[in-house]
């Protein structure tokens, strides 16, 4: 694992340009205007990309299922709460990490 990756900072970088999308999504979805799709592709490479950056440590439990589940049909609701949650799980795991990392 790279403990440089999922430094604070650099974890909560990529957690600000998810919690913007996360509001456009969000406003998509309630608008019913056909952005959601769009956007919800956007987050799905921003997540895989801090995946790839951090680690897959980083990645919650079943989350490629989840993640599979997430990109089959990006544009339902159901799809953007998941991927919600594994934005949420990413960042407590990552937390989890750095710590053991400092006890060692």
């Amino acid at each position: 694992m790279n403990v440089e990756s999922i430094e604070k900072e650099k974890i909560d970088a990529w957690f600000a340009e998810w919690a913007e999308l996360e509001g456009q999504i969000h406003a998509a979805h309630d608008a019913r205007n056909g952005e959601a799709k769009g956007l919800m592709e956007k987050a799905i490479l921003l997540f895989e990309r801090l995946v790839q950056d951090a680690g897959d440590e980083v990645l919650p439990i079943n989350g490629v299922e989840r993640l599979t589940f997430i990109k089959a049909k990006p544009g339902q609701y159901a799809c953007y709460r998941q991927l919600d949650e594994l934005f949420k799980e990413t960042k407590k795991r990552a937390a989890r990490l750095r710590l053991q990392a400092a006890k060692k």
